[in-house]
Order: C-alpha cells, then sequence, then structure tokens
C-alpha cells in the first residue's frame, strides 16, 4: 500500500506561482505513475498532469499546458506540481493521485486547496 500526501496549497494573487508536493510512502515509489488531479465546487474532479513511474513522459491537461510543470525525484518518493501564470479558474482542491503500473491499483491523497485571487 502507499501513502500520499499533498501540501504546499495557499492563497495567491492572479499570475502568481505555486509549487506544490506529493510525499509518498510505500513499498516502492518508482513503480507508480503519478499524477495530479484538482475539484472545484459543484464540479467533477477533473485530470490535471500525470508524470510516467520513470519520468520520461508526462501528460497535461489543454488547460494548464504551458503553465504547469510536473516532474518527480524518486530518490525523495515525491512528485511535484510547479504552478505558474496562476489564474482564478486554478481554484479546487488539488489531489495527488499514485498509481501502480503493474496492478493498476490506484490511490488518492487528501487534497490541498489552491485559491487564486483576482
Amino acid at each position: 500500500q502507499v501513502q500520499l500526501v499533498e501540501s504546499g496549497g495557499g492563497l495567491v494573487q492572479a499570475g502568481g506561482s505555486l509549487r506544490l508536493s506529493c510525499a509518498a510512502s510505500g513499498r516502492t515509489f518508482s513503480s507508480y505513475a503519478m499524477g495530479w488531479f484538482r475539484q472545484a465546487p459543484g464540479k467533477e474532479r477533473e485530470f490535471v498532469a500525470d508524470i510516467s513511474e520513470s519520468g520520461g513522459m508526462t501528460n497535461y491537461a489543454d488547460s494548464v499546458k504551458g503553465r504547469f510543470t510536473i516532474s518527480r525525484d524518486n530518490a525523495k518518493n515525491t512528485v511535484y506540481l510547479q504552478m505558474t501564470s496562476l489564474k482564478p479558474e486554478d481554484t479546487a482542491v488539488y489531489y495527488c493521485n499514485g498509481m501502480n503500473v503493474r496492478t493498476y491499483r490506484y490511490y488518492w491523497g487528501q487534497g490541498t486547496q489552491v485559491t487564486v485571487s483576482s
């Protein structure tokens, strides 16, 4: 089993930046593809970005492409989401997700709130 804990959320002004972290505890972090999702009130949880277990492949939602960057440090069992040029519509609870690429089982963190003021 893997446990995921997000941190780094907060209140920022439009145009600002935040760096989210997701720290994982488990037997083999490198066996997990990692992703970030977000959910605003009244909306479905949506995909933001993900990264392969090796870090060699990334994907982004069109809404964040060019502004957000996902990365991972397997030595630290941590995945990051660097967010720049933040917009009010980025306001949401951001969740970390890990998927075991061998079993396809997945796990969620508790979420961290990001609020972007205009």
